[in-house]
């Protein structure tokens, strides 16, 4: 695994996270990979995305972690699966798999002013540490 960069006070660590790396993982070693980044004061882009399953269960678990005096929760903000896929009741009962999003980005919430998202492109404005 590569060495991280010593961090400085004058930057913000983005870790663009492939969809290899995340293959192969259960939910919750990715969850775990998030939000240890995350806590570091880190900004996570993931290529391939969670599944909404992954997703909720990532907020539950930042719930329980968020203290008042160190991490005080995440942003986070995805494209959407593709439209033309089988989706939804009907989707999980004709037995297809939900897609993961296309890309996810996942920061600590005090340090993201804001999260903005259209149709092709997501825009994060970060406060300076």
């Amino acid at each position: 695994m590569a060495e991280r960069e010593p961090e400085t006070d004058d930057g913000v660590q983005l870790d663009l996270i492939s969809a290899e790396r995340m293959e192969g993982k259960t939910s919750m070693e990715k969850i775990r990979l998030i939000l240890d980044s995350v806590h570091d004061g880190d900004i996570v882009v993931l290529e391939q995305g969670l599944t909404p399953d992954e997703e909720s269960r990532l907020i539950e678990v930042t719930m329980t972690e968020i203290n008042p005096d160190g991490f005080t929760g995440i942003e986070i903000e995805s494209f959407p699966r593709s439209e033309t896929k089988e989706s939804g009741f009907l989707g999980r009962l004709m037995g297809k798999e939900e897609d993961p999003a296309k890309l996810t980005v996942i920061g600590p919430a005090n340090q993201i002013q804001s999260l903005h998202k259209d149709e092709t492109l997501i825009s994060a404005l970060l406060k300076r540490k």
